[in-house]
Formats: C-alpha cells, structure tokens, sequence
C-alpha cells in the first residue's frame, strides 16, 4: 500500500507542527488533530492511509484511540505508528499488543519518521 495521506496526532501544537511538515516535506497530504477524540473522527472521515499518534494526550490517549479504531469495521486496518517519550521496553511491547504497527520515541529525527512512513 502506497501511503498519500497521513493523519498526524498530538496535543502539543509544536510538535504536531513539526509533524506536518516532516509529512508533507515527503509529498504526502496531512491532515492534522490535537486530541485523541479529533483523531478518532477525522480517521473516520478522511480515512488516512497511516496515522502517526501521540500516546499522552489528557483528553484519551494513544492506546485508548487505538482501541476504538481497532474496533471500527471500516478504519481498524490503518496502520499506527505511535511517537512517545515512553521508551522502556515494556511501553514498546504494550503498544504492539494494543495493534500498534510501529514505534518512535521522543525525541526523534525526520529521518525515523520518514522511515515509519516507507515501511507501508
């Protein structure tokens, strides 16, 4: 699968910013969201090819997003690369048996996220 469209997830606007552009310096559309519940609806609507997620976000986490996309008929096969300050090994194995695809920590180069988005 090609990806064109991402869909980029984090509550922090810098970082979200940075993000977008990562995305759209490789020729790929973004669609952005500030919040596990935005992400939710937009991955819905816009039906991204590949969502790059935030896990700490205060209004529903990464994981708990995951779990309702995962549960969604038409959106459960997009895959999710979560991007998180959390770099023990047991968060990078909890994100894998939640469904996650792939798993960047913070902080990160372009490079890595560039990397994530070729995998698919």
């Amino acid at each position: 699968m090609a990806v064109r469209k991402v869909l980029c997830v984090d509550d922090s606007t810098p970082d979200l910013i940075n993000l977008e552009k990562i995305v759209l310096s490789a020729g790929l559309f973004a669609i952005t969201a500030n919040s596990g519940k935005v992400a939710l609806s937009k991955a819905k609507s816009d039906k991204p090819d590949l969502i790059l997620m935030d896990v700490n976000m205060p209004d529903m986490d990464g994981f708990a997003v995951m779990r309702e996309l995962k549960r969604d008929a038409d959106i459960k096969n997009i895959p999710v690369v979560l991007i998180t300050s959390k770099s023990q090994k047991a968060d990078k194995m909890w994100a894998q048996m939640q469904g996650a695809s792939g798993y960047v920590t913070k902080p990160y180069t372009s490079d890595q996220i560039l990397e994530q988005i070729r995998s698919f």
